[in-house]
């Protein structure tokens, strides 16, 4: 069934197929079977949270809030929503969504559509059958980009199990610029202030398109902030030159298999900068349980997958989970924890 309706979903444009995913995950979640439990050697303590298993979705499949609990009775550990910006915007012109099929990917450009923080908050106000996260921007339109940030995480960090502050986007222009060393300071100071008293964690979603003077930057700037964690990384505008799709050369950000290995170099180079002293989570091109695998070794302490879905079907996450355990169980390890940076060192 899992793939029939995957192989359905593929004759639809991919926008139009990912709107009717949501629509069906929305509307008809609640019959779904509950996943089984996941086995004790894939829980996860982190940000003052036990997750059940480290496999989470990545925010961009749910922007709206409508489909997470769904996406959780399946089995996911965490499911993060969004981009959310305070007020509701279209995004960008279509089309803006292309499937790279012979290479494994996607290249959006979508531009942070969304509802905006009020339709989203009245959603989540509904409740959370598991770990929640909200990913935050700012309007394309903002004449003061920090300001939304912090309105919009005001708004919605009641409803959080977490927030990420997502200034890596590349199709919001001139949206990475605060990453910046100077700005990402101000940003980050700015929200650390507006939660005084809160206890939801704050994480960072950074670029895979960094040199070494950025990263070097970026740990500097949030091991003083106060924050708790980084999501490593977003999209990538690079373009690997073995790229077979015809819409290889489409604008916007490239993720799916060709970003592994970048976005796994920045993690493992994020880990070597910051140590145990904050905790990442791996995204970037998981396809499979040791592509997770290979992610924890690497320093994250959660992973994301988001892209994998749109090839695998929702038959992908079992099969992570599954593999995942094999690759623990043939390097003796006893649980997703004491995998974690085996390849980068203490």
């Amino acid at each position: 069934m899992n793939d029939l309706i995957v192989a359905l979903l593929r004759l639809l444009p991919p926008e139009t197929a990912h709107h009717a995913t949501l629509e069906l995950a929305a509307r008809f979640g609640v019959f779904l079977p509950r996943a089984p439990k996941d086995d004790p050697r894939l829980a996860v303590d982190a940000l003052g949270l036990r997750f059940s298993n480290p496999v989470g979705l990545a925010a961009g499949f749910d922007k709206n809030a409508r489909a997470f609990r769904a996406m959780l009775r399946m089995g996911f550990g965490f499911v993060e929503c969004g981009t959310v910006t305070p007020r509701p915007q279209p995004g960008n012109p279509r089309p803006r969504l292309y499937r790279l099929r012979e290479d494994g990917a996607v290249i959006n450009r979508m531009g942070f559509d969304n509802d905006g923080m009020e339709r989203v908050a009245e959603r989540l106000a509904h409740g959370r059958n598991g770990i929640v996260g909200i990913n935050i921007g700012a309007n394309k339109d903002s004449t003061d980009r920090i300001a939304d940030y912090r309105t919009t995480f005001a708004r919605l960090s009641p409803f959080a199990d977490y927030v990420t502050v997502n200034v890596s986007s590349p199709n919001t222009p001139g949206l990475r610029g605060l990453q910046n060393r100077d700005e990402l300071r101000a940003l980050l100071a700015t929200l650390t202030d507006a939660r005084a008293g809160k206890k939801v964690p704050l994480l960072l979603k950074i670029a895979p398109d960094l040199d070494e003077h950025a990263m070097d930057d970026i740990a500097g700037v949030v091991l003083q902030a106060g924050i708790e964690g980084l999501i490593v990384t977003n999209t990538t505008l690079a373009r690997p030159p073995w790229l077979k799709s015809r819409h290889a050369n489409e604008t916007g950000g490239l993720s799916g298999k060709p970003l592994f290995a970048s976005s796994t170099l920045v993690l493992a180079e994020m880990r070597k900068r910051i140590g145990t002293n904050l905790v990442l989570i791996g995204v970037g091109g998981i396809a499979s349980g040791a592509d997770a695998y290979a992610k924890i070794r690497a320093g994250a302490t959660l992973v994301q997958l988001y892209t994998g879905l749109v090839y695998g079907g929702t038959g992908l996450l079992l099969r992570v989970k599954r593999e995942l355990l094999e690759c623990l169980t043939r390097d003796g390890f006893a649980s997703v924890r004491d995998a974690i940076g085996a390849d980068v060192g203490p």
